[in-house]
């Protein structure tokens, strides 16, 4: 949550001059609605249902860089697709995660009354060991997309 995955894989996407799709605007685009609405109405269960529908769906695209939700990798579904492309984790510290999320209403997981760092640190705690597991790539946290691109451009290269 809050790792630049959008900006870094739009980015990264222009410099492989590759299509570019997120996950999360691609249920908004089908749904026409707000993931914090999807949230509240529906549950996280649906949300995350929808979720398998759209990534199964953008995984069979070819050459292109997709861009997830923090929690893709809930669903053992999601784990297995990740598998046919090549995954990146921007690993992120819960201060930059608190930084980037403070003034920012549209995380469901982060709404209410509840201590936010307790929330990040918790589900740090679950994800990220899953998320290093199933990475190809673990790159730790920059303040500039930029270099984060520029890291992984050369990084990739040592994969391929």
């Amino acid at each position: 949550m809050a790792s630049g995955k959008s900006v870094v894989g739009k980015k990264l996407s222009k410099r492989l001059n590759l299509n570019f799709f997120d996950t999360d605007e691609e249920i908004v685009n089908k749904t026409g609605v707000t993931i914090s609405h999807i949230f509240d109405v529906e549950g996280e269960e649906k949300f995350r249902t929808r979720e398998l529908d759209i990534f199964t769906t953008l995984i069979e695209n070819k050459d292109c860089v997709i861009s997830t939700g923090g929690g893709i990798i809930l669903k053992e579904e999601n784990r297995e697709l990740l598998k046919k492309g090549t995954v990146i984790y921007l690993k992120t510290s819960i201060q930059t995660q608190l930084e980037r999320t403070m003034n920012n209403n549209e995380r469901p997981l982060l709404q209410g009354d509840g201590d936010k760092e307790l929330i990040l640190r918790n589900i740090a705690k679950f994800r990220n060991p899953i998320y290093e597991k199933l990475s190809d790539l673990v790159i730790d946290e920059k303040n500039n997309p930029n270099q984060v691109v520029e890291s992984i451009l050369n990084k990739i290269e040592i994969i391929k």
